[in-house]
């Protein structure tokens, strides 16, 4: 089988009975749309496998030398890039903040281009489906997530378009930037 098959069966397996945050929908809609997202800027196997799992350490209790030991160091690398601590001894409400920050701090410094299409992957999968809710509920939808401040959520989606900028000749991302821009507004 070759490794977004692989992939994509194993993140099938470890995301069964799983829901998106707060909605009847299957959470693995969201990996399988960020795999398909990378999967229109590379046709590297590497990249588009570690989308698909890019949530399995984070939400599946996955450890990522599992991830090394059944997909090699690359997609571990590429996953682990993805990966927040989240400080489970704590509301996810006071570490929002610092977790967003250590993870820019990932796109601040890489310059591995593949880090940057698992990024824009994930984030426009996000974007497009906080886009829809936003459509129907407004700013009222925000309720729903840790961080409930608008402002603080503008900023770090915003952050995320220039950090990724390098892929601005992908469509992915200048999807991604329209949205970011309906619902946030340009800013500053």
């Amino acid at each position: 089988m070759e490794l977004v098959s692989e992939a994509v069966a194993f993140a099938v397996k470890v995301h069964d009975g799983m829901r998106r945050k707060k909605s009847d929908l299957p959470y693995i809609l969201h990996p399988m749309e960020a795999a398909v997202i990378v999967g229109t800027m590379t046709d590297d196997q590497n990249v588009i496998a570690a989308a698909a799992l890019h949530d399995v350490v984070e939400d599946a209790g996955v450890t990522i030398e599992e991830i090394e030991e059944k997909f090699g160091k690359r997609v571990r690398e590429l996953v682990a890039s993805e990966t927040e601590d989240k400080r489970a001894d704590l509301p996810p409400s006071d570490t929002w903040r610092i977790r967003k920050e250590e993870s820019l701090a990932v796109l601040r410094t890489t310059d591995d281009i593949g880090v940057l299409m698992v990024w824009l992957g994930d984030k426009l999968a996000n974007m497009r489906s906080i886009y829809r809710n936003w459509k129907v509920e407004g700013d009222a939808m925000w309720q729903r997530f840790n961080q409930k401040n608008v402002t603080e959520q503008a900023w770090y989606y915003r952050s995320i378009i220039d950090l990724t900028e390098r892929l601005s000749a992908a469509s992915a991302w200048l999807e991604y930037k329209t949205l970011t821009e309906l619902v946030f507004g340009k800013g500053v």
